[in-house]
Formats: C-alpha cells, structure tokens, sequence
C-alpha cells in the first residue's frame, strides 16, 4: 500500500496580500487529492528550527481573504542565519528537518530572495516547488506575481487622493513608492493615478527635465503637479556612479579590493537612501513651489488581497498541487498568458524583470504627456 504523501508549505520575505490564499489553495488542493499537509512557521527560520504545524481543511478557512500570512516569515538566509549573534549556515540542517518530517515536497512561497535560497536547497536535492510572490512584480518568468495587482489598487488610490491636497495647496506632492531596482508598481499606479511626473529605476532622470515639466505646467495654468518616484529611482549621475560602483564590485571579485569595493556600493545606497527628500527640495527650489513628500512604506503591503490576486493565487496553488502529484520539482508555477505553467527555478534566481525602455505602459505614459524624467 502506497505511502501518503506528505508536503510541507513555507512562506518567506516580505509579506503582501494574497499568501494566505496561496496557502489555502495548496492546503486545500493537496488535502483534497489525499496528502498530509504541515506549515513551517517564520519562513526558513521555522525550517531550520523545526518549527511547524499540521493543516485540516478547517485551519484553512476563512483565510482567503486576510492579508499576511498565517505561517508568519522572515528574510533569513539558509547559509547566513543568525543564531545568539553567531552567523551559521543551515542548509544541511534545513535538509535533515524536510527528510525528518519525511516530506515528499516542499511549497514555498517567496519573492526574488526567497528563489535564491530555495536554488541552495534544490541543489541538494531536495523536492521544491515555488509561487511568485512579490508586490515588485520583478520575478522572471512571469507576468503576474501574487501581491501586485493589490498593491496597485492601493497605490493608485493613494494618488487619487493626493491630487485634491496638491490642487488645494497649489503644491507638488512627491509620492515614495516601494521598488528598488523595477519601477513596475510607480510606473502602473502613477499611470492609472495619472500622476504628472514617473520616475523609475530604468530610466533615469534629469532633475531640471522634471522641474522644467512642471513649470510648464503652472505656466499654463496648472499650480500642482504630483510626482510618482520609486524607491530606486536615480539621477543619470548616480545611475553612473551605481553602475560604476557595481562593475567594481564585480571585477574585484576574490582579490582584496573587493572589500573597498563593497564598502563603497554600500555608502552610495546609504546615501541613496534619503533620494526622495532630496528630490523634493531640489524640485521646491528650481520650480519655486512647495513641495511635500510622502512615504507610502508599508500601506502598500498590507490589507484584503484583491479578486485578481485571490484568483491568481488559486490558480497558481492548484497547478502546484498538480505538479507535486506528477513529481515535477525545482520549478516555480509561472503565469504565462493566463495559464499557470512550470518554470525552472534555476531561471528565476538571481534574475529581475526590469520595464523594458520601449514598454507599452511606459508608451502609453509618454503619449498621455507623462514626463518621465529623460
């Protein structure tokens, strides 16, 4: 008589809207197909520790639509996990718990962190499958990551409510929205917002372009202006000391000046830090208007996960389901075209979807009289 199967499920990075219906849809799928099914709190933390607890079909309910996880997670890495102030690696330890717990596969759902330490633990040897998760939407290999499309509706309203504040005050208003290296969220909601202003990390931006724009603006008639800035957004001089920084990095590569060269990638995103507030004045002083900024932070994480994402949530665990039963592993279930596909893990880590510079959102931006900064 066969074995019943039995999976373990994880989630890992930042939380968004939507985890808990990935989990459910799991859960609920591989109950239904005959599996055991046990959840590993706080991410690879909780694999690590051996932290973990079963799922019944009524632990399930009534999750769909609350925000977070009910897991819980962290951003620990398995080979850099820290232990009373001692850094360890855990990988071996994170194998001996799966094979402990005697699972036949393991979910985990996770951004592009977690598909980089899920890679670690593949390669030895162990059975995964991953969803995409990330508000980002900057996971290869997909069109659509679990968290976005909430995300935007979020943002989008934020911005809408924006404009009666910049329209009263006759001031430009400098919305700080999440995405350090992709500007798909910004670019998105600044478009739906109708935001005069989009600044992504693709393009970069000249500061008299933008103020120049809004100037043009208040000169025919137009006293606000509201300017969508992603969190990673840069100047063409700090896009060029960025990238500088980072070639360093990379040719320094197992030669002692590649300490000096880390050292000085993490100043500059020290200093990178505070580019909103700097955006802001700068923009006050050459257009002569007030300006004001706005931090959206984690408001745009939180919160009932849209239709959209309960939908594609499901539609992505279900496959997952589908996939452990067919023993296919080491891929992460992809949206592509509306259908929920396999795709080698291997292909996403490390790997980032950034807006192409001739996007038709990006198109459709600049038609619409959007300055983008270049």
């Amino acid at each position: 008589m066969a074995r019943t199967k039995q999976i373990g499920i994880l989630t890992a990075g930042g939380d968004c809207p939507g985890l808990n219906a990935a989990i459910r849809s799991v859960g609920k799928a591989a109950l239904g197909a005959g599996m055991k099914v046990i959840g590993f709190e706080d991410g690879f933390r909780g694999l690590a520790e051996n932290r973990h607890h079963p799922f019944e079909k009524a632990s399930l309910a009534s999750i769909l639509t609350v925000g977070g996880t009910i897991l819980g997670t962290s951003r620990d890495k398995p080979h850099r996990m820290e232990f009373d102030g001692e850094i360890r690696d855990m990988t071996d330890v994170m194998v001996a718990n799966y094979h402990q717990n005697r699972l036949d596969a393991l979910v985990c759902i996770g951004g592009g962190g977690t598909h980089k330490n899920v890679l670690r633990l593949v390669d030895k040897g162990l059975n995964i499958i991953t969803l995409p998760k990330t508000i980002d939407n900057d996971l290869a290999l997909t069109d659509a990551s679990i968290g976005f499309d909430t995300a935007l509706g979020i943002v989008t309203q934020v911005v809408d409510r924006l404009h009666s504040t910049a329209h009263s005050h006759h001031r430009i208003i400098v919305a700080e929205i999440m995405g350090n290296r992709a500007g798909w969220l910004a670019l998105a909601a600044g478009i739906a917002g109708g935001a005069d202003v989009i600044l992504i990390p693709e393009i970069p931006y000249e500061v008299e372009r933008v103020a120049a724009a809004i100037r043009r603006r208040r000169d025919h008639g137009t006293n606000f202006s509201i300017v969508a800035v992603a969190e990673g957004a840069m100047s063409f001089t700090d896009a060029a000391t960025y990238a500088a920084a980072k070639a360093r990095k990379k040719a320094t590569k197992g030669t002692p000046a590649r300490d000096v060269a880390k050292r000085d990638l993490a100043e500059f995103n020290t200093r990178h830090a505070g580019n909103t507030w700097r955006l802001c004045r700068e923009l006050e002083e050459l257009t002569k208007l007030e300006a004001r900024v706005t931090i959206l932070g984690y408001l745009q994480r939180g919160g009932t996960p849209s239709a959209t994402d309960r939908l594609l949530a499901t539609r992505l665990g279900t496959m997952c389901v589908e996939l452990i039963e067919k023993e296919c592993f080491g891929v992460m279930v992809a949206d592509r075209g509306g259908e929920a596909v396999p795709v080698p893990i291997c292909e996403v880590a490390g790997n980032l979807k950034l807006i192409p510079p001739d996007h038709a959102w990006v198109q459709s931006a600049r038609q619409v009289g959007t300055c983008l900064g270049d």
